[in-house]
């Protein structure tokens, strides 16, 4: 009936049409009786006649219409073509950056592996978790009675050997006067020429004997302060300052540092926190040594922490499975290529822990209080330098109009303009879902 009432609208004709119009004959049937049914009358002569009361003869008469037309040429009778609702967004100034994202991991910027130069058992821990040490505290003791008993060892053979240096100076110094003796007689003629020479060789084979004892003693002295040392070994001391992150060794385990360097604890620098940041073989290109950055925890309400990148390593991690040979996949199933980024950051209260996840940002670049609009409201042109484009301006009748603009920095979810517009003047975004209103609805929070 809404089709029929369009129809009637649009053309006012129909209804004088319709009225002007003969009844249509609807049965033709041979009978003796004459009856009155509703809506037919029977005549004597056997003629019935339909007998439609006159509205509803005219609407039979604009439904055939209708179907005539939507049939054929007359569809633009009702194709009524609203504009589709546009969605809009206002220009506004504000900071606008270009980003690059990534996933770093915090770690200590010095963390060490204290462990055992010498094999025995750990007789005392000094240390418990978590504690901060300073540089040359005792961190635990292993038994030291095998290192004792080998310094004095060492000691006493290098008193030995200092007796034995005594007594053959002694000898060395009898020789020397032997030998003046013989000197001076042969001289005189009172000795051989043999006697002499005996004299002489006793002194030089005393001087040997001095000499050779000094070396051993001086061995000796050294074998006195290696055990000294191994001693000393058997006192395990913190090298740095720092945290206790991880005891390994608990009091009572014997050490054996024949084989490899036994650990019993491991200290870290958390003062100061390097991050590893993993940089995506499609953004590397991007990234440089200097760039301002920031990051936070995984954590609800993470702090924004904020540095520069100062390392970009040249080669991926995986060019250590390269070397080894295990790849780990083929060419038909490549692994997906990450370049480390490390940055350092001050830890004040030590919020960061160890191997913590961070989100990082890193920036490319920054435009402050820069006139922007969504990305998406920007058609860009055959313009050579590359920052010329047209928008979809809403004027004051709510009709969008083209202009054109000039762009700057280009993000993601926003362009920078330049020139060609101010702020607060809205732009066409989109259109709205089949359905809407045609109207201008507006997009905030862009």
């Amino acid at each position: 009936m809404d089709a029929i009432r369009a129809v009637q609208e649009r053309m006012p004709c129909l209804n004088g049409c319709a009225a002007s119009m003969q009844s249509p004959q609807w049965l033709q049937e041979t009978s003796t009786t004459t009856f009155q049914t509703a809506g037919s009358a029977v005549t004597s002569d056997g003629r019935v006649h339909a007998s439609l009361p006159m509205d509803n003869r005219r609407t039979w008469i604009i439904a055939a219409i209708v179907a005539l037309l939507t049939g054929g040429t007359g569809w633009w009778l009702f194709a009524e073509s609203d504009d589709a609702a546009l969605i809009t967004a206002p220009a506004r100034v504000a900071d606008l950056e270009k980003t690059v994202q990534a996933v770093g991991r915090v770690n200590p910027k010095e963390l060490v592996a204290v462990g055992a130069q010498v094999s025995g058992q750990v007789k005392r821990l000094h240390v418990v978790l978590g504690q901060r040490v300073h540089a040359g505290d005792l961190i635990a003791e292993v038994d030291s009675q095998p290192q004792r008993i080998a310094l004095r060892s060492a000691e006493a053979a290098a008193n030995a050997l200092r007796a034995q240096h005594a007594a053959s100076q002694a000898r060395y110094a009898q020789a020397i006067r032997v030998h003046e003796r013989q000197s001076q007689l042969v001289a005189s003629r009172l000795v051989s020429q043999e006697g002499f020479e005996s004299a002489r060789v006793a002194r030089e084979a005393a001087r040997s004997d001095v000499a050779a004892l000094q070396a051993q003693i001086e061995q000796a002295l050294t074998q006195v302060e290696t055990a000294r040392i191994n001693l000393g070994y058997t006192r395990i001391v913190s090298p740095s300052d720092g945290y206790i992150v991880a005891i390994v060794t608990k009091a009572g385990q014997t050490l054996n540092s024949m084989q490899t360097t036994p650990t019993i604890v491991m200290l870290a620098q958390m003062d100061t926190m390097t991050v590893r940041t993993e940089i995506a073989e499609a953004d590397v290109e991007l990234i440089a040594p200097g760039q301002p950055l920031w990051f936070s925890t995984l954590g609800p309400g993470g702090r924004r922490y904020e540095s520069h990148l100062q390392q970009l390593e040249p080669a991926p991690s995986s060019i250590a499975d390269v070397a080894t040979g295990n790849t780990g996949g083929s060419a038909q199933t490549p692994k997906a290529v990450y370049y480390a980024g490390l940055f350092d950051v001050p830890n004040p209260g030590l919020k960061l822990k160890p191997s913590m996840t961070v989100k990082v940002t890193i920036q490319l670049a920054r435009a402050a209080n820069a006139l922007q609009v969504p990305l998406t409201a920007v058609s860009e042109s055959d313009d050579k330098a590359g920052n010329r484009a047209t928008v979809q301006v809403i004027d004051a009748k709510g009709r969008a109009r083209e202009r054109a603009v000039t762009t700057g920095l280009r993000t993601a979810t926003a362009v920078q303009i330049l020139s060609g517009l101010k702020a607060g003047e809205n732009v066409v975004v989109g259109q709205a879902p089949s359905g809407a209103e045609a109207e201008p609805t507006s997009l905030l929070g862009m």
